[in-house]
């Protein structure tokens, strides 16, 4: 019996084309999938920035398109009026940063240290009753800001329920919404300091940056700290059952207190929730304009002037849609680099506890 091999023609033998392939067909299936939301991320969002960019080195009024022919280039007019030239333009951008400073310095590490005590004490399994805690400490958060903002109004008024408490326990009322000076500058003139004279930064001397934020500033100071602890508080707790029981556990088989167990263990963990958290409060901080709007409308005296506000009122008030363009631009790179600080020490931090590639390997004992 003979047996045939069957060999491979010549044919059979050549490379085959490889054609688009999975993959291939795979990225045109993505772009396919991508393309409406990447339209509507275009149209809304990329192209409205490129907009307000072009605006902001124009003279655009707010009449008619902001690409007519009597729409001047003015180059870095409108942020040279803000940063540059002394006049009331740059005075008012001073005032709105220097509020909107104080406003973030006493806000952000507050809400963070409200928002990690709450978390600590809903995550406990002693606490009875925590999903009704926790829904208690978060509600404020998903209450319209608008309603806030005129509740406590009503309660910061000088006929209102917290002037009434400090009468009550014998102070004197206090002008919420009527007095003009800071807190700082407060203190001093009662310690006999006086604002001194001399030259400064945007508009105001030295003395003004630090004399404080204003009674109204600090009611908003309150009112942010009440509405924001919550979903932060919620952040944390997600970071503290991520915790294994065995860590701690560990910990109080070594003799650690309650105290030892959070700030030696529990609170380096959290470092990286933390950053987070520190990073959103930032940002929200610097973009607050709603409750400016309908509390205070930058008064009394341009105390609670913000940079958002200004930006708007500076756009919608008095047609100055270039300088309010610009406004917003500047904001937004404030925000970046504060972001990009928050980054960079949070990715130091973790090169930090990275193990080195170089460290030598340990020897084996043989026994």
């Amino acid at each position: 019996m003979t047996t045939s091999v069957l060999r491979p023609s010549a044919a059979d033998a050549r490379p085959r084309r490889r054609g688009p392939g999975i993959r291939g067909r795979d990225g045109l299936a993505g772009w396919l999938f991508t393309a409406p939301v990447l339209l509507i991320l275009g149209l809304f969002l990329v192209l409205p920035i490129l907009m307000a960019a072009w605006v902001s080195v124009s003279s655009w009024n707010g009449l008619g398109s902001p690409f007519a022919a009597s729409v001047k280039f003015v180059g870095g007019d409108n942020y040279a009026a803000l940063l540059a030239k002394p006049g009331l333009a740059q005075t008012d951008f001073g005032t709105a940063l220097r509020n909107n400073a104080w406003y973030v310095l006493l806000v952000v590490p507050i809400q963070t240290a409200v928002s990690l005590f709450l978390a600590v004490l809903v995550n406990r399994r002693v606490l009875a009753a925590r999903g009704a805690f926790r829904t208690a400490f978060y509600f404020p958060s998903v209450t319209s800001s608008v309603a806030i903002t005129v509740i406590f109004l009503f309660l910061f008024s000088a006929s209102g329920t917290v002037n009434a408490v400090v009468q009550w326990l014998g102070g004197g009322g206090v002008g919420w919404f009527t007095d003009t000076r800071g807190v700082v500058q407060q203190v001093l003139a009662a310690l006999g300091v006086h604002a001194p004279s001399g030259s400064g930064f945007l508009g105001l001397t030295w003395f003004d940056w630090i004399a404080g934020p204003s009674p109204a500033m600090l009611v908003f100071v309150v009112m942010a700290i009440f509405t924001t602890s919550g979903t932060f508080m919620l952040i944390y707790l997600a970071a503290l059952q991520q915790i294994a029981q065995d860590i701690e556990e560990a910990t109080v088989m070594d003799g650690a207190n309650a105290w030892q167990r959070f700030w030696y263990v529990t609170l380096p963990m959290l470092r990286p929730t933390t950053f987070t958290v520190m990073t959103l409060g930032l940002i929200g901080t610097w973009q607050i304009f709603d409750q400016i709007y309908v509390g205070s409308k930058g008064g009394p005296a341009k105390t609670t002037l913000t940079p958002a506000f200004l930006s708007y009122s500076q756009s919608f008030v008095n047609n100055a849609w270039g300088r309010g363009a610009a406004i917003a631009f500047i904001l937004f790179a404030i925000i970046v680099v504060f972001t990009l600080v928050q980054r960079l020490f949070l990715a130091e931090r973790r090169a930090e506890r990275k193990p080195s590639r170089h460290r030598p390997a340990r020897r084996r004992a043989h026994g």
